[in-house]
């Protein structure tokens, strides 16, 4: 009776643990298909912001394959970069913002077309500070995509969208 116990515990813990890493695993896929879906934006990209300004962002993988670099190009005084990796199984990105600040962002939501970031934390900014507070990167397809930003401060709510093609 007691063997009985004791195997039926050991396999309520086996099966307990097969679930846990097929959680895990899944978790981890869908981090990797989105930084993936994000590699497939590699190249150049032209396009308006929401006020008709010219605006030209590349992407760039780096790092052996770790990283995914975005610098926009001609919105405001000096270029802008942000930087995507993995940190484990999430997917992370750091805003190199004009303002001078480092917003660090984590996936919220993420589809095969679109992933959303949202502010985690930051560098160089201090309580209020304006800073962008969420990110949203669409591609409808292969040649065209959308990136909607949104910074937030005292005050403030500022909506920027780049509509973009793939410069061939």
């Amino acid at each position: 009776m007691k063997t009985r116990k004791i195997a039926a515990v050991v396999i309520t813990m086996v099966a307990t643990l097969v679930l846990l890493s097929a959680s895990l695993v899944a978790a981890e896929s869908d981090g990797r298909k989105t930084f993936d879906m994000l590699k497939g934006l590699e190249g150049k990209w032209s396009g308006k912001s929401l006020q008709g300004e010219v605006v030209e962002v590349t992407f760039r993988s780096t790092a052996g394959g770790s990283a995914l670099m975005s610098e926009i190009h001609g919105h405001g005084p000096e270029n802008m970069i942000t930087m995507f990796n993995m940190d484990g199984d999430h997917l992370l990105m750091t805003h190199y913002c004009g303002v001078g600040n480092q917003p660090r962002m984590k996936v919220v939501s993420a589809d095969a077309k679109s992933v959303s970031f949202e502010f985690m934390d930051g560098t160089n900014m201090g309580p209020g500070d304006p800073h962008m507070q969420h990110v949203t990167f669409s591609q409808p397809d292969a040649d065209h995509h959308v990136e909607e930003w949104v910074l937030t401060g005292p005050g403030v709510e500022k909506k920027e969208i780049f509509t973009l093609e793939r410069v061939k």
